[in-house]
Parts: structure tokens; sequence; C-alpha cells
């Protein structure tokens, strides 16, 4: 790269010495050109009459997969993948295996780097890495627009100045409008290779240093003071400041011969590689707090040692991929009208912030950096799911009528936070709220809610280098229960593996993550880890009852042994002189299908049961929920799934067990009508959910729509949904 002569002939010496040293047959180089087109520049291997002829749309093929999700791809039978796509130009058939990684240039994707073997064979991690580094390099050559006028990457390509509408995932519920703000890195890699290793070290350990001065001096201020949610979240976001594993990966990095600089930019890039792979929200949105250190570590190497406060001068809404909580902050909030993201989900802290600041959030937003130009027009309702790009009058007049309902609904749910849940048919409903994190807590008052019916304890393990002690958890569990005080609280324990790894235990690649080795499956091959979360909890609820409830049971005779282990723990408590809890309530997760064939035996077991419809529904339907593919493909008011449910409600009424559905299934308005219709009186649900499923339940005379539900189970229609929908419309009940 060093040498003289065109970029041109620098990119090819690039690809013919790659493919050299990593023995690959073929070696390619895409650049993305105006509109997102990747364009192949360089090749080794491939037919030369490819270059600067393949070309591939944005999203197209196995390069356009690895531009669109800014990821590497590593593939031992490329041409059996969905998103291959046969060129004959290239002739490129007769290669089987396929190493791809993203040129980012400045939080974009400037192109995509490929290395291509005839024998099949999965790429080990160090290729993966190897080609990560070169990957940063080409992209310094990339930016010196020698090879793509940097004035074509701004052309208009997707943005045509027509109205536009965006779908995406509600996170943080409520509408806004403003002009779209981009959140930018405000960071560039101008050093890769380090000319004094010592040098970089040193700089990587001040800069460290002082980033955690900086979030010392954040969490000191006295805005944030009082503001519970708020520092809660910083605590924990402080937690990955000193993250060990981090650290020791971006010092190993600068030891392989990068500057401060590109070290941490090269760790970040591998940990967004490897949190994509993972389904479960709390382990994956973390990806954002790491990226805001990172960015602000970079700032710090690069001599920036200001905390930067973004002023805007007008309603804004906030286009990004993905922030962090501390960054969101730095925003004005008197303008900061909404926030649109291409990642995201409801459990990123900055969806947490945003919904304690009353903030609506949107997120999945696929292609929202290329439809989006700063200063557009935007309009976020999160309720619906769209967000309108350069809107049309008639949607603007929609948005304003939008607002004022919005007002509408949210004053009575806070009018009707005090009222009981219960129908106009006298039928108590109780409602319990979901929690996870400490920041959850706060939600038990301003709901009201009854208790916390699903605490989730692995979010404390999953960002931990190592097993938490026990009285880090103690002090965990301890918060939780003070926070609820003579309210229930319902602790899982830990559901990790499968796609929700640890640090502390051996990772396996799984055909299927979600029927793996995880939950209760670990904890019964690694007793001490259970021993260990229970030992806390019992240390925890010292005097006061404790309820505990075991996870992906599959069958009676695992739950029998949770329930030894638990005692043994009892007996050690008392051994110790330690003081017990006042009652211990067990209970476990029905989200196996098989376990419903032995409910006569599993009910005598348990002080109570909790419907977990997010897994049990996809092992129901054999249908992998986080398959966009098949998002729609099955309802959850089908008339089996409502006939399965109800068989497990009248078992677990007849043997007098409390039974509460815990899942998103729960928190909607018109599947808990449904619910409520089968028998079920328990829920545990989203704190977002409480509000407008309360407002449903004191609407509904519950026996006419017992009899409805009764008349439809029989149907072999595909759903129910409509005939549901209209008998809420006919009988006035809000959902």
């Amino acid at each position: 790269m060093a040498s003289g002569g065109r970029a041109q002939d620098r990119l090819n010496r690039v690809v013919r010495v790659i493919a050299q040293n990593m023995v690959a047959e073929v070696c390619s180089i895409y650049l993305t050109r105006a509109g997102g087109i990747l364009e192949l520049f360089a090749t080794e291997g491939l037919k030369e009459e490819a270059v600067h002829t393949t070309r591939f749309l944005p999203g197209q093929g196995l390069v356009g997969l690895v531009a669109e999700r800014g990821l590497p791809l590593n593939l031992s039978e490329a041409p059996q993948h969905p998103r291959f796509v046969y060129r004959p130009e290239t002739g490129e058939e007769v290669y089987h295996s396929f190493l791809a990684v993203p040129i980012l240039r400045m939080g974009q994707v400037a192109g995509v780097l490929v290395v291509q073997n005839v024998a099949p064979r999965r790429y080990s991690p160090e290729e993966v890495e190897v080609l990560q580094t070169i990957s940063m390099v080409i992209a310094e050559l990339v930016g010196s627009g020698e090879l793509v006028a940097p004035d074509e990457l701004t052309e208009e390509s997707t943005a045509t100045g027509e109205p536009i509408t965006l779908d995406g995932m509600p996170l943080a519920g409520g509408v806004g409008a403003g002009v779209a703000v981009f959140r930018q890195p405000q960071v560039k890699i101008s050093r890769t290779v380090a000319d004094d290793i010592e040098a970089e070290q040193s700089l990587l350990e001040d800069a460290l240093t002082e980033m955690r001065s900086q979030l010392e001096q954040m969490l000191e201020h006295p805005d944030l003071a009082h503001g519970g949610e708020h520092r809660e979240v910083l605590e924990t976001y402080r937690m990955f400041a000193y993250d060990r594993g981090w650290q020791e990966k971006m010092r190993d990095a600068v030891r392989s011969g990068l500057t401060a600089e590109a070290a941490v930019d090269r760790v970040q890039q591998e940990n967004r590689a490897r949190m994509f792979k993972i389904r479960d929200p709390y382990l994956r949105e973390r990806i954002a707090d790491f990226e805001d250190l990172a960015t602000r570590l970079i700032r710090i190497i690069q001599g920036d040692r200001e905390n930067h406060k973004i002023k805007l001068t007008e309603d804004s809404i906030l286009i990004a991929r993905a922030i962090g909580p501390a960054e969101l902050m730095d925003y004005d909030q008197g303008y900061l009208k909404g926030i649109v993201l291409e990642d995201g989900s409801t459990t990123a802290h900055v969806t947490i912030i945003a919904r304690a600041m009353g903030i609506p959030v949107l997120g999945r937003v696929s292609g929202l950096l290329t439809h989006v130009k700063p200063g557009e027009q935007v309009i976020v309702d999160s309720t619906t799911g769209h967000a309108y790009v350069r809107p049309a009058e008639d949607v603007i007049e929609t948005y304003r009528a939008t607002v004022e309902l919005q007002e509408k609904r949210l004053a009575l749910y806070a009018a009707e936070r005090d009222l009981p849940a219960v129908t106009l048919d006298g039928e108590e409903i109780s409602l319990f709220m979901n929690a996870g994190l400490l920041v959850d807590l706060p939600s038990l008052d301003s709901t009201n809610a009854d208790g916390i019916g699903l605490f989730r304890t692995e979010f404390q393990f999953m960002v931990s280098p190592a097993l938490p002690k026990v009285e880090e958890q103690t002090k965990i569990y301890a918060a939780a229960l003070d926070a609820a005080g003579d309210r229930p609280v319902v602790f899982r324990t830990l559901d990790i593996g499968g796609d929700k790894q640890v640090p502390f235990l051996p990772r396996e690649d799984e055909e299927n993550p979600a029927m793996g080795w995880r939950a209760i499956r670990i904890a019964l091959d690694r007793p001490a880890l259970l021993r260990y979360q229970l030992r806390a909890l019992l240390y925890a609820a010292a005097g006061r009852s404790l309820h505990v409830m075991f996870p992906m049971i599959a069958e009676v005779a695992e739950l029998k042994r949770c329930k030894k282990i638990l005692q043994k723990e009892v007996d050690r408590l008392t051994l110790h002189g330690r003081t017990p809890p006042k009652a211990i309530k067990v209970g476990c997760m029905l989200e196996v299908p098989s376990l419903s064939w032995q409910m006569d035996l599993l009910l005598k077991e348990v002080d109570f049961l909790s419907i977990g419809t997010n897994d049990l529904m996809q092992f129901f339907f054999a249908c992998d929920r986080s398959n966009p593919r098949l998002a729609d493909r099955y309802d959850l008011l089908a008339p089996p799934v409502l006939r399965f449910l109800r068989s497990i409600v009248q078992a677990c009424h007849q043997a007098d067990v409390p039974v509460t559905l815990c899942g998103e299934m729960g928190g909607r308005p018109v599947e808990a009508m449904a619910l409520m219709a089968l028998g079920l009186r328990r829920f545990s649900i989203s704190p977002t959910s409480i509000g407008p499923v309360k407002r449903m339940v004191r609407t509904v005379e519950l026996h006419k729509l017992s009899n409805f539900l009764e008349a439809h189970l029989d149907s072999s229609d595909h759903s129910i949904r409509d005939s549901f929908i209209s008998f809420a419309r006919d009988h006035n009940i809000k959902v």
C-alpha cells in the first residue's frame, strides 16, 4: 500500500498479495459508488473482464449482504446461501468457500473485501481478523478520492425528494416531528500501523483513564442527581468502561502492531460482528454501549478531551444506526422530539433513557441511512411503527391529530393508574410487570403494577467477564425486593447459553441455539452456577418471601433436580445460621410443549406456573420468531393456540395452582382479551403495556366474551383475530 503508482495499480497489487498470503484462489475488492452500488474494482482469481463491469445493487448478493449489515460473512458453501447471486462474467461458480469483510470508513461501508477458495472450508477467526485489519488500510486508500470521487457518493440516490414511509419496530411509544439530524461518529482513523508499539500502549492506557474520569464527572453532574432511571443506566454503562475483556482485546490489538485508535476500532468491529449473531436483546443491544465508548475513546486518543454537547436550534429527529445512552444526553432535550435507528431493541439502554424522558423511538428501520438526508422533515409514529420522510401535507395533518389523541390516551392511563383492574362484571385481573435491569424498578410505582411477575436475572452474568460473586448477585436481588416492598417478585433463574453466551463459559456453535444448550440445561450440567445464584437469592430474601422460577423445563424430572439443589442451599443457610426467607415459593416456566403432557405431575411439584409465550409459541409452530420470512406466517389468535392454552389454564385451576402468562402476547390488548376469555387472570407484561391492558380490562364483560370465544374455538380458520376485533368494537371494549 505504501508503494507508489496509481491508486488502481496499488489496489491490484493488494489483491495479489492477500491471495498469496492467505492461500486463497480469489481475492476481490468491491467499492461503493453512487446509489450504494458495489462495483468490482480489483480481483486476483476472477476473470479480468469482470473488473468495473460486475456490479451489485444495494443488498444484492453476498457482497451486498455484507455491505448492508456492515459485518463479516464466513461461509463454507457460498452457492447454497439464499442470497448468492451467480454472475457468469466472473467465473466464480467453482468457488465454494467465501469470506468477506466490510471496508468501513467514518462509520459507513465504503466497500467489501472478499477471499474465496475452491475447497469448502470455514475460515478461522484469525483469518477474519487479518482481513478486517487489511480492510482498514484499504479504507484509507479509498478515502484519498483517487478511486471513487467523494462528490459521487454525495449525490442523491435513494433520497429522491418524494415522500416515503419507512417501517420499523416501536421501542419507546409516542409521536414526534422535526428535521433529520444525523448522529455522526465524528471520528476518523488517521493512523493504522504503529511506529512505536510502547508509545501506542501508553496512549491507550492514558485514554482509558481519561474516559473513566469523564464518565465519573457525568455521574456527578447535578442534572442527573435526581434522575433515578438515568443514573441507573449510566451506572451500568460505566460497568462497560471497566470491562476487562474489552480492554485486553484492545491491548492485544496494539501489541499486534496497530495504533491505539486503530486497535479500538478493530475491536469494536469484532464486537459488532459477534453480537450481531445474538438474538437476545439484553446482550445484543449492549453493542451500542460499546460503540459509544469506543467513539469517546478514539476522540481522546486523537487529543480531543472535551465532552461534546450537540446544540439543536429547532425540533429535531435523531437519525442513527445505533447510539449509546450517554451520547443521547449530549443532545438538547428541549428540541429532541424523536429517534429513528437502523438497529435497536426495547431493552437497549438508549431506549430505556428515551422512554423515561418521553422521547419516541423507532428501531430496526432497514435502509434508514440511505433514505433520509440531513435537514429533511421526518415524522416518527412509534405507535404504528412508521417513520414518514418528507411527508405530504395530509400526513402532517394526521400527525397533528395523532399527537392530540396520544395526549388524551396518556392522560386517561394516568387517571386510571390507581383504579383496580376489574372487569365490568366484577372479575379481578392481576397485572404484574416484567423487569431485568435495576432501571426497570421505578416503573413499579409509576404503573402501580401488582408486582414483578418475571425478573430476568441473566443480564448481570452476560456483562461480567467472570462469574459474578454471590455478594454482587445478592445486591441486585435485594434491590429488586426493596423496590417491590410488599409486592411479590418472581426471580427467573439463569436463561443463558445458546445465542446468549457469557464470557466465563465455553462457546460452541449450535445449529439451533433456541433449542440448544441453554437455561436450565446449563444449570443442571454446571450446578455450581445454579447453587451460587440460589444462594444469593436466599441471602437477598432474608426474612421476606422468595419466589423462584426455573426456565426451559422440558420434563418434571428436571424440575425435581432443581428443587433438590434449592433444598441443599436452604439446608446450607440453616447450617451457617443465616436468616432464611419467610416463605419460599417454587415455580417454573412452561415454554417447552412437552411439559404440557405432564401437567398432572407438574402441578404437584410447583406453587405457581408461568406460561412463557415467546418461546412456547415458536416451539408450538416450529417457527423461528427471529426469521422475518415467518414473522406473519402464524397468528397467536389461531384456534389451535387458544385451545392449547385453555387446556393448561384449566389444569391449573383444577389443581388450584396460580398461573401467570408472561410474554409479549399478554401485553397487547386484543390478545390479552382472548386470554382472559380462556380463564387467565394473571399477566406479567412490559410496564408500558399495563395502562392499555388495564383500560381494556375495565371495559369488558367477561362472561359475554367467554361465551363468544367458546363458539369460535372449533374454527378451522387461520386466525380468529378479526372476529375478536369486531366483538370489541361492537361491545365498546377499548383495545
